[in-house]
């Protein structure tokens, strides 16, 4: 089951942790961001396949920002599966 703490980059949230088992999520955690949005992203993913998740969250911009913390999860879930 792999797990990872992913330093996030370009937005509120600090770090979000990771976990995968069998090419789903198991869990997400945000450290720092939206509070409410966060907790709302995690609990939408869980149980999604990791590739699902990755493709509905990548490029999702916050505001005048390049990323997101929706999009940052994508960066993540790519490090912890190892897709490019």
């Amino acid at each position: 089951m792999p797990e990872i703490v992913y330093k996030t980059s370009g937005t509120c949230s600090r770090a979000i942790k990771v976990s995968v088992e069998d090419g789903r999520i198991k869990s997400v955690e945000f450290e720092g961001g939206c509070a409410g949005n966060t907790a709302g992203i995690s609990k939408l993913v869980q149980g999604m396949l990791v590739k699902e998740a990755i493709d509905r969250l990548s490029g999702i911009r916050c505001g005048f920002k390049s990323t997101s913390c929706p999009d940052q999860l994508a960066k993540a879930l790519r490090e912890v599966s190892g897709e490019k």
